[in-house]
């Protein structure tokens, strides 16, 4: 018999973390399946997973559209031994069939600007939310296999008007003023033009930030010069593809789309140009397990 957790059964393990696991569950009661993310609380130190995990649960509830994951309850279970307080927290995660996008081959070019527009129509309602999700890349959007695109992962989100209090995002998407903590709207266009890039053109984009403690952060020029462009990159690429990219990739933040409703509305312009008229939906494809 497999393992139960309250009303819930464990239909299987999707994935292991440092201090963290996620879990298939499905509600006795009506069927609906979840994933439930245990972090789990053993020292002092991990305290501040228990903090993320709080953070993200604030964050979700905010939110409410087709392409941001759902958090749908955070409970946190407490401990009775030496160390006392909350020795786990629970997050109740909508279920998503499917992966991660860095976990795919190099999708059609149809299928790439579908995706594209749909993270982008997710992250004009985060944005209109005053949210910016501060570390938008392919590791962080799922495709399902019915073909639902969703943004994932709010660890670190920030909510306008919030202290941060320390550099945060992936140093091969991260934008040149998140090294002095600036995220802002502006940030997550280029992190999505770095997201844009890699799936186009399954390369990264130049680091723009310092790597090492000696490191001298990458001047403009410099990025620049480094910066081969997508078309060259991927020759197949439409033009008008590969300028927006490079748009959402320019180094100085004012230089980008003014807007992620902007790069949103270039998108579903894209998408009625390249995409067939008999193939415009993501579940019309063939997806690879």
């Amino acid at each position: 018999m497999s393992e139960k957790i309250g009303s819930f059964q464990v239909l299987k393990n999707l994935g292991e973390g440092a201090h963290s696991s996620i879990l298939h569950i499905r509600r006795n009661s009506d069927g609906r399946q979840y994933a439930l993310k245990i972090v789990k609380i053993e020292e002092a130190a991990d305290l501040k997973f228990l903090e993320q995990a709080e953070h993200e649960y604030e964050v979700a509830q905010k939110l409410d559209h087709p392409n941001l994951i759902k958090i749908y309850a955070l409970e946190k279970m407490k401990s009775f031994g030496f160390f006392g307080g909350v020795k786990e927290a629970r997050q109740l995660i909508e279920f998503v069939n499917g992966k991660t996008l860095d976990n795919f081959k190099i999708l059609p070019l149809g299928i790439l600007l579908q995706i594209f527009r749909d993270t982008a129509a997710g992250m004009v309602m985060m944005h209109r939310r005053n949210i910016f999700h501060g570390d938008l890349k392919p590791n962080n959007i799922m495709l399902s296999k019915s073909g639902h695109v969703k943004v994932i992962d709010y660890g670190l989100a920030w909510i306008k008007g919030q202290d941060k209090q320390r550099i945060q995002g992936t140093p091969e998407y991260m934008a040149p003023e998140q090294v002095k903590k600036v995220v802002t709207e502006k940030t997550d266009i280029f992190n999505f033009g770095a997201t844009m890039y890699r799936l186009v053109t399954w390369h990264h984009i130049p680091p723009v930030l310092p790597i090492g403690e000696n490191s001298m952060s990458v001047d403009e020029e410099t990025w620049k010069r480094n910066l081969k462009s997508v078309c060259e990159r991927n020759p197949k690429c439409p033009k008008s593809l590969g300028k927006l990219i490079e748009h959402c990739l320019a180094f100085r933040s004012a230089q980008r789309p003014e807007s992620m409703a902007e790069v949103h509305e270039d998108l579903c312009t894209l998408v009625a140009k390249y995409v067939k008229a008999d193939d415009d939906q993501l579940t019309t494809w063939e997806w690879e397990a």
